[in-house]
């Protein structure tokens, strides 16, 4: 992909890029408040126009301009008496002296305040990066605003309008199911790959629905990107047409999120999986969210007791270091961790870690490789010493 040639259309606001004589170009377009969407492998750039899109219609100054955590008016946060041991630690993952990996974000938010915070070379505290996987611990908080607002039961069967054909037994796997990783359905390879989704200009809806059942649900553990996108479709058919485009980003605001972008697919489906760009602050914000038990700023936005809901272990597990919730991972195996610790897992080293009994998140960002990982448990565990 570097060594291809891209041609970037300011007026349209795309970027095209070409693969040759063989194979036809690929065009990405870009929305205010909804990013890129890739469009359909071969279409002409006129295509992007029709690409659903939101008005412009946000001052992201004037949330600048809030204090900490509805914004960053009052500049970086200074550390917390008795912190300094946590500064020293943040500021050594960004030199890469421990863990692991390469960073290039790191932030450790105790009892409301940041009292850790740093960033790689050309990062600070509004660069957002891709989440990968940290987008379906978003994708299950948007689930969880939904159900406090009565509009979806994460019991009852997810219901997909592509399902309901008499006889179709993808009917009964329920939202839950869907939210544990657990649907039984197939999976192509492990953690089911959505590549022509990412990069084809596939839709969700073509996509996700068409895999069969392979073992019964609630049955066994698959880690799937195809069961979050599912979940999310059933969110979006339960959400009155005129909230759809505008739900994520609309939830996002209510906590300070201004710097977080949940992008579509070119039919306007969020691709809730992976495709949501974001900055570490952002990612602790939705942590002390967590940490409030769904209260911000004394309003429920998530149902009361939604935190155990996610954490609580009721479906089949995965084998290895972490347990698996309702999108999100545990970490009570962990030696040194908490028991009560759950976190948001991403590709190349995204980690959000939730730590209710220390009042503690941690926030790292990164671009690992599969040979250079970050130790997220070994970190997580220095935190809490510190602080003891």
């Amino acid at each position: 992909m570097p060594t291809l040639p891209a041609e970037i259309d300011q007026e349209r606001r795309q970027v095209r890029v070409a693969f040759g004589e063989a194979m036809p170009p690929r065009t990405a377009q870009w929305r205010p408040g909804l990013g890129c969407a890739s469009l359909p492998i071969g279409a002409s750039p006129e295509a992007g126009a029709h690409v659903p899109a939101l008005a412009p219609d946000f001052d992201i100054a004037a949330f600048d301009s809030r204090p900490w955590p509805m914004g960053d008016g009052r500049g970086r946060i200074g550390a917390t008496a008795g912190t300094s041991g946590l500064q020293l630690l943040a500021s050594s993952v960004i030199a890469q002296d421990q863990y692991g990996g390469r960073s290039s974000a790191v932030l450790v938010v105790h009892r409301g305040r940041i009292a850790a915070e740093g960033y790689g070379r050309g990062h600070d505290l509004h660069t957002t990066q891709r989440t990968w996987s940290v987008a379906k611990s978003l994708a299950g908080t948007l689930i969880g605003h939904a159900v406090q607002r009565g509009l979806i039961r994460t019991d009852a069967p997810a219901d997909l309008a592509a399902w309901r054909s008499p006889g179709d037994p993808r009917a009964a796997i329920s939202v839950d199911q869907l939210m544990r990783m657990a649907s039984g359905l197939t999976s192509d390879t492990a953690g089911n790959r959505t590549d022509d989704l990412y990069m084809g200009g596939t839709a969700v809806t073509d996509r996700s629905p068409r895999w069969p059942l392979l073992h019964p649900p609630g049955t066994r553990f698959r880690y799937a990107n195809n069961d979050t996108l599912l979940a999310t479709m059933a969110l979006m058919e339960r959400l009155p047409t005129e909230e759809r485009l505008g739900f994520p980003i609309a939830f996002f605001r209510r906590i300070g999120m201004t710097r977080t972008i949940a992008e579509t697919d070119w039919q306007g489906n969020f691709i809730l999986s992976s495709q949501v760009w974001t900055s570490a602050r952002d990612l602790a914000r939705l942590g002390l969210l967590y940490l409030n038990d769904g209260i911000w700023q004394s309003e429920r936005l998530l149902p009361e007791g939604w935190r155990n809901h996610v954490t609580r272990p009721s479906g089949p597990q995965p084998e290895g270091e972490f347990g698996y919730g309702a999108t999100f991972w545990l970490m009570s195996r962990s030696e040194g961790v908490p028991a009560d610790a759950f976190a948001a897992f991403g590709n190349r080293g995204q980690y959000l870690v939730i730590v209710p009994s220390r009042d503690l998140v941690i926030v790292r960002r990164g671009y690992d490789t599969s040979a250079e990982r970050f130790d997220v448990a070994a970190f997580t565990a220095a935190v809490v010493a510190a602080l003891e």
